[in-house]
C-alpha cells in the first residue's frame, strides 16, 4: 500500500493508488518528471522577466526629471473656478471628473516647464480642459467640441469641424484608447467626418507618427480611401480644385466667403499625401503612387489658381469667378499646415507681424486689418471676419513652425514666432465681474482687447446656451508646446529630432517630460546655467532616462532612439 495525502496535507490510510497509475511505465513517469520540471523552469522565467520588467518601468518612472504634484497647483487653481459647467440646470460632466482630473494627468500627459510660467499655466489648463472632452459612450471613447450639447452636433455631441486638431493635440497622450476609439468612431460607429472639412488621413497619420500603430492605421486604410472619394464626388470640380462654404469650414461669415478655399484645398493634398504614406506602409505601393499624384495635381492647382502674385498671398477663389478675391485670410498660412508650398512662397507671411496685416495685441486677426469691411458688423454671433479665433491660431503657429522647420526664408524668424506664442497664451484669460482673472478658452475674441465676443453676445441676450463656449475644444496648445517651442519633430523612422523654436534670451530654461514617443520615455531639457537641473547647461535629449543628444546651443539636434525593448508603459 502507498501512502497518500488528502487536500489538508494529512497522511489517509488504506487508500490504494487507482489501477490506472499504478500501471505507469518507467518512461512515462519519465516524461511526467521532465514535464513538470520543464513547466516550472518556464514559470520562473516567467516571474523573472516579469519582475524584470516591472523594474525597468519603475526606473523610467524614476528617471523623470519632472514631477507632476509641482504643477497640481495650478489644477487646483482651475477647478475652484469651475462648476462643471451647467446646462438648463444639468451638470455636464463626461469620463473625467474634476476629482479624478489630477490622477489622470499624471498618468496620461507630457509635464511641461518653462521660465515663462504664463504659457507653463495654459499648457495645463489646455490638458485640463482637454479631457472634459472626453465622453465615453457605447460606441467607445469620442472626443467632443461643446460640452453641452448643440443643436449643429450629430451623433454623441460630435462635430467633426475640429477633430484634426483633436487628434493632433490628444496624439500626446499615454493612453491611447481613447483616440484608438474616436479613429474608428468617425468611419464605422456613425461619425460625420464630412460634416464640416476634416482633414482626417492627415491627423491620422500624425498621430501615427507619435505613436506608431501599424495595424490600426493600414486597417483604417480602406475607409480613409472611401471617404477621400465621397468628397471629391461631392466638393471636387471641373477644374480640379474642392470648394467649400466658409460656414462650413468653421469659419462663417469670412470677407471672403465660399468657394476653392486654400483651407479645404490643402486639407485634400494632406489627405492625399497621408493616404499615400499609409498605403505605403500597408505595402500597396500602387495606391500609394495614385494618391501621391493627387497630392501633386492639387499642389500645383493651389499654386497656380489660389496664389495672388500682386499680394503675395493664398487667396479665395470664388466658385463663380474668375478673379481671386481682395482680401487676404488666414486661411492663407493653412497651406505650410501640410507643407505644401514649394519655395518661394514665404513672403506671405510678412504680412503675420504687420499690424496693418495680421498682427494684434490679442491676435492674429483671421483677416487683414487693412481691408474696408474688417470685422463688418452682422446680426449672426459667430464672425471670421477679422477677429481672433483659436481655431485659426492653432493652423497658422502649425504653419509657422513648419515654415522655420522645413524651408529657407528671410520674412520671419523664431523670435516672431515666440512673440505670436505669448500673445497665443495671454489669449486665454477671461476678467470676472469681481475683476479676478481666470485662465478661458471660447469661441472667437476681439484682437484689441481680448473680449470673448460671442459670450458677450449671448450674455447681452441672455440666451440659455450663453455658457456654451466655456472650455471650447476647437483649437490646439499643448501640441503647439511640444512640436513647435520645446521642438520634438515626430517622425516615421527610429530618429528622434529635436528643434526647439526658442530665441536666444528668452528663455532661463524649459523641460518636457514624460513623453511617450514611438514607445520611449522622451525628455527634452535646456538649463542656461545648468542649476536648475543639475544637467548641466545646455540643451539636452534623454530616452528612457539615457542622454542621447546634447549641445551648448538651443540647436537642432537628431539621435538614434534606443534599440532595446520597449517597455509598454500604456495603461
Amino acid at each position: 500500500m502507498e501512502k497518500h495525502f488528502n487536500h489538508s496535507g494529512k497522511f489517509r490510510k488504506n487508500q490504494t493508488v487507482p489501477q490506472s497509475c499504478q500501471q505507469l511505465s518507467k518512461n512515462q513517469k519519465s516524461f511526467i518528471c521532465s514535464t513538470i520540471a520543464i513547466f516550472g523552469l518556464m514559470l520562473l522565467l516567467v516571474v523573472i522577466k516579469l519582475g524584470c520588467s516591472h523594474s525597468k518601468v519603475d526606473e523610467l518612472h524614476g528617471s523623470k526629471i519632472l514631477n507632476f504634484d509641482s504643477f497640481k497647483h495650478y489644477i487646483d487653481k482651475f477647478n475652484r473656478y469651475d462648476d462643471e459647467y451647467e446646462y438648463n440646470g444639468e451638470r455636464v460632466i463626461n469620463y473625467i471628473s474634476n476629482e479624478s482630473v489630477c490622477p489622470w494627468l499624471k498618468e496620461n500627459i507630457p509635464f511641461f516647464e518653462c521660465s515663462d510660467k504664463e504659457i507653463e499655466e495654459i499648457y495645463y489648463f489646455r490638458w485640463w480642459t482637454y479631457r472634459k472632452h472626453i465622453k465615453k459612450t457605447p460606441d467607445g471613447f469620442v472626443i467632443t467640441e461643446f460640452l453641452p450639447k448643440v443643436g449643429w452636433s450629430r451623433k454623441y455631441n460630435t462635430i467633426s469641424c475640429a477633430a484634426g486638431h483633436h487628434f493632433y493635440e490628444g496624439r500626446w497622450l499615454h493612453n491611447t484608447k481613447y483616440l484608438d476609439d474616436y479613429s474608428i468612431f468617425w468611419f464605422r460607429k456613425g461619425g460625420s467626418p464630412r460634416q464640416y472639412s476634416f482633414w482626417a488621413a492627415d491627423a491620422l497619420y500624425a498621430r501615427y507618427l507619435v505613436n506608431p500603430n501599424k495595424e490600426l492605421i493600414t486597417s483604417l486604410l480602406p475607409d480613409l480611401v472611401k471617404n477621400y472619394m465621397k468628397w471629391e464626388n461631392s466638393k471636387l470640380d471641373s477644374n480640379g480644385l474642392f470648394w467649400q462654404g466658409d460656414g462650413y469650414d468653421g469659419m462663417e461669415l469670412s470677407i471672403g466667403g465660399g468657394g476653392y478655399r486654400p483651407t479645404i484645398n490643402s486639407y485634400m493634398y494632406g489627405d492625399a499625401s497621408a493616404i499615400a504614406k499609409i498605403a505605403q506602409i500597408a505595402g500597396q505601393s500602387e495606391l500609394s503612387s495614385e494618391y501621391k499624384e493627387k497630392a501633386a495635381y492639387i499642389k500645383a492647382l493651389v499654386q497656380s489658381e489660389l496664389w495672388d502674385d500682386k499680394a503675395k498671398f493664398f487667396k479665395t477663389l470664388p466658385r463663380d469667378g474668375t478673379q481671386l478675391v481682395d482680401v487676404r485670410e488666414a486661411i492663407g498660412f493653412v497651406p505650410w499646415y501640410f507643407n505644401l508650398p514649394d519655395q518661394g512662397y514665404e513672403a506671405a507671411w510678412k504680412e503675420l507681424i504687420d499690424i496693418e496685416g495680421f498682427y494684434a495685441p490679442f491676435g492674429p486677426t483671421t483677416a487683414e486689418r487693412r481691408h474696408p469691411r474688417f470685422m463688418f458688423e452682422h446680426e449672426h454671433d459667430c464672425r471670421c471676419n477679422g477677429r481672433s479665433m483659436p481655431y485659426a491660431t492653432t493652423q497658422t503657429l502649425t504653419g509657422l513652425d513648419n515654415l522655420l522647420n522645413n524651408y529657407k526664408q528671410e520674412y520671419i524668424e523664431k523670435e516672431d514666432y515666440f512673440k505670436m506664442l505669448k500673445i497665443y497664451a495671454k489669449s486665454h484669460h477671461l476678467k470676472l465681474h469681481d475683476g479676478e482673472v481666470v485662465p478661458w478658452i471660447g469661441e472667437n475674441q476681439h484682437p484689441d482687447t481680448g473680449e470673448w465676443i460671442v459670450r458677450n453676445i449671448l450674455y447681452e441676450r441672455n440666451q440659455k446656451d450663453k455658457d456654451r463656449g466655456k472650455d471650447y475644444n476647437h483649437s490646439a496648445y499643448c501640441d503647439i508646446i511640444i512640436k513647435g517651442l520645446a521642438g520634438l519633430r515626430p517622425r516615421n523612422d527610429d530618429t528622434v529630432e529635436v528643434n526647439p523654436l526658442v530665441p536666444e534670451g528668452t528663455l532661463e530654461y524649459f523641460c518636457l517630460d514624460n513623453v511617450l514617443y514611438h514607445g520611449h520615455l522622451i525628455t527634452i531639457l535646456y538649463d542656461k546655467t545648468g542649476k536648475k537641473y543639475k544637467k548641466g547647461q545646455g540643451l539636452r535629449v534623454f530616452a528612457d532616462g539615457n542622454e542621447i543628444a546634447y549641445s551648448e546651443k538651443i540647436c537642432r539636434l537628431t539621435a538614434k532612439l534606443p534599440s532595446s525593448e520597449v517597455i509598454n508603459v500604456l495603461r
